[in-house]
């Protein structure tokens, strides 16, 4: 073998350097270059945790700078490729929190107490999560049984209505003359019926998660080919088996679908529900901090609420892509 060879398969198997991250390096130092903006220039008015928020300003740049050196370790570089497609919105979100304290905190520009200062709402975390930590775990009680009962009816009900004519014949005209309305149009007749606030709102909540999956799944499963079904029955498969291992299958796309329109039925008739009579939970908590101008306290529950929903849109992506991964190549992702 020739040295040429051995040079080249030397090469060959030499590590190769990641790529600079720079749009990472360009966040992490505009984070940190927040921070310094945050604790230098002086507050038009005397606000709490300046220097808090300066403090977490700088160390969340910091980390950003400590990934953008990890991420040019090849080892790590994988790992860390997620990370690397969302710079720019880290670059952002850093531009976005200096225009916000700009004019709320350092100019006072937009007037208070309807704007609130980033500072006011890291207060409200610091000072108030107690009864904000109550608030959210009295939501999620409350959203995930009504969420869970409305999409496993509405699963139920839409694959009797895609599997069988009868079923879908007098139930259809009903779903589409009620299921349009909003869950809220019901208000009146969930609270004649149930005798708690708390039965009545698990009631709006599963109606509204209800009715997107009903007519997602019958319409996957009116659409499943008639072609599947007919191979199988060849092969001598059961109606049950054609349910569980043709018809489900094939319209799960479709059923993904009701399930994230109604995740995000759910969240809205949530905080509706919550205002109407239900001691805690966020809906409450922002009526409460309304009530008594605390608009601070009503926007650290909206960016709550926000990462709440954010949160379950994402868990629910992992359990589709988790479910369908055998269908890649079929449907689009």
């Amino acid at each position: 073998m020739s040295a040429t060879t051995l040079t080249a398969g030397t090469a060959g198997t030499r590590a190769v350097p990641a790529a600079a991250w720079p749009t990472g390096w360009a966040a992490g130092l505009a984070w940190i270059g927040v921070a310094a903006f945050i604790a230098l220039w002086p507050d038009a008015d005397d606000l709490g945790r300046t220097w808090e928020l300066a403090v977490l300003s700088a160390a969340f740049g910091s980390a950003i700078l400590l990934l953008a050196i990890a991420s040019s370790v090849p080892t790590l570089a994988p790992r860390l490729a997620p990370l690397r497609a969302a710079g720019a919105w880290l670059l952002a979100l850093a531009l976005a929190l200096a225009g916000w304290e700009l004019v709320t905190a350092k100019l006072d520009w937009l007037p208070r107490p309807f704007f609130a200062a980033p500072q006011s709402l890291l207060e409200v975390f610091t000072d108030d999560w107690p009864r904000l930590g109550e608030s959210v775990l009295r939501s999620l009680l409350l959203v995930v049984p009504g969420y869970a009962l409305g999409a496993a009816i509405g699963f139920l009900f839409g694959l009797a209505m895609g599997w069988s004519r009868l079923v879908g014949y007098w139930a259809h005209p009903v779903v589409r003359l009620i299921g349009p309305l909003p869950a809220t149009a019901w208000l009146p007749i969930a609270f004649f019926a149930f005798s708690s606030s708390r039965g009545a709102s698990t009631f709006l909540i599963a109606l509204a998660s209800f009715f997107p999956v009903t007519v997602l799944t019958w319409s996957g499963v009116s659409s499943v080919s008639k072609a599947y079904y007919d191979v199988a029955r060849t092969m001598g498969a059961s109606p049950w088996f054609l349910v569980r291992k043709v018809a489900v299958p094939a319209a799960m796309p479709s059923v993904f679908v009701g399930l994230f329109m109604g995740l995000g039925a759910s969240f809205s008739v949530l905080v509706v529900a919550e205002m109407m009579g239900v001691k805690a939970g966020l809906g409450w908590y922002m009526q409460w901090a309304q009530g008594w101008a605390a608009y601070a306290n009503m926007y650290a529950a909206l960016l709550v609420l926000a990462l709440m929903c954010s949160g379950a849109v994402t868990l629910l992506f992992r359990v589709r892509d988790r479910l369908l991964s055998w269908q890649k190549g079929l449907v689009r992702w």
